[in-house]
């Protein structure tokens, strides 16, 4: 069985969703977008992670900022106001019948094109929009057994020329790392950056606990996880130290705890890196601590609408 951060519990309802394709709903057998869209071409497409939570899009203006830098960042441009997409959403979930544990998934890409091409200009269509609603909940035997890292050869991009903040299609390179964590035993990858400090992991960020005081990354070769800024602001308020600073795997390896953050898990432990082992539990007190901070503002953001 395939063991990681997005293990979730099987949902039979899953089978018979409704997915959005451009204002039309298809059942997941029929959702289809052709040959010669710009993502399936050439990696030309955004895309955004949400939660459904009691019936709230959680930390929804922090996704639609995200959302709408990434498309400055590409130069896409959008069609519809941030209003109008979300009340888009609202439709597919309402068609959906969807309150709660809910994945929204939506991805845009600059459209169809006349023939392959990198060439925005031979787009022919406006942009295509899915949104990929599912019944995601984490696995919570999943997150109690925590996961093992394997640090990839393959590096984090350097801002001038993809930068790692920009949540693209163009995912090759962490597939990369990815196969070279699962071929050496591991679950999931970590990632240094272009100076050898550690940046991220495949499709999480990255965070170590230090005689209860936390360190991440710069953040500037790492993705701009919504998660990830939430458990700073968490550590913020609970006056918890909390650094975003360069560190090396010396650091890492030497760490009382470690963990990895991502819309869906939320925080997941990890037990081992390379090897060597991390913390004398697979959940950490303090890891499960911060992971409350969390669930905090989650709650909060639930209570605020």
């Amino acid at each position: 069985m395939v063991h990681g951060t997005h293990n979730a519990v099987e949902d039979s309802r899953n089978k018979d969703i409704k997915i959005y394709i451009n204002g039309e709903f298809f059942t997941r057998e029929n959702a289809k977008i052709s040959v010669l869209d710009s993502g399936y071409l050439v990696g030309d497409g955004i895309w955004e992670a949400l939660r459904l939570h009691k019936g709230v899009l959680v930390f929804l203006q922090d996704h639609l900022d995200r959302l709408w830098q990434s498309a400055a960042t590409v130069g896409m441009q959008f069609p519809f106001t941030k209003e109008e997409l979300v009340a888009e959403v609202w439709k597919t979930l309402k068609l959906n019948n969807m309150h709660d544990d809910v994945h929204v998934r939506i991805m845009i890409t600059r459209g169809i094109k006349k023939t392959p091409s990198q060439d925005p200009r031979l787009t022919i269509s406006g942009p295509n929009v899915v949104i990929l609603p599912e019944y995601k909940k984490a696995s919570p035997e999943s997150k109690e057994k925590g996961i093992t890292l394997f640090t990839s050869t393959i590096r984090r991009g350097s801002p001038d020329y993809l930068d790692p903040r920009l949540n693209c299609h163009s995912k090759l390179h962490e597939v990369q790392a990815l196969i070279q964590a699962i071929e050496a035993g591991a679950d999931e990858a970590l990632m240094l950056d272009v100076n050898g400090f550690v940046a991220t992991c495949n499709a999480t960020n990255f965070f170590i606990v230090k005689d209860e005081e936390v360190f991440t990354s710069t953040g500037q070769y790492c993705m701009n996880g919504i998660t990830r800024a939430k458990v700073i602001e968490a550590c913020k308020i609970n006056n918890i130290p909390c650094h975003q600073k360069d560190f090396s795997l010396f650091d890492v390896y030497g760490a009382d705890e470690a963990f990895v953050t991502g819309t869906f898990g939320g925080l997941t432990p990890v037990t081992k890196i390379d090897g060597r082992q991390i913390g004398d539990k697979p959940f950490g007190d303090f890891t499960r601590k911060l992971s409350g901070l969390y669930h905090d503002l989650i709650d909060k953001a639930v209570l605020n609408g």
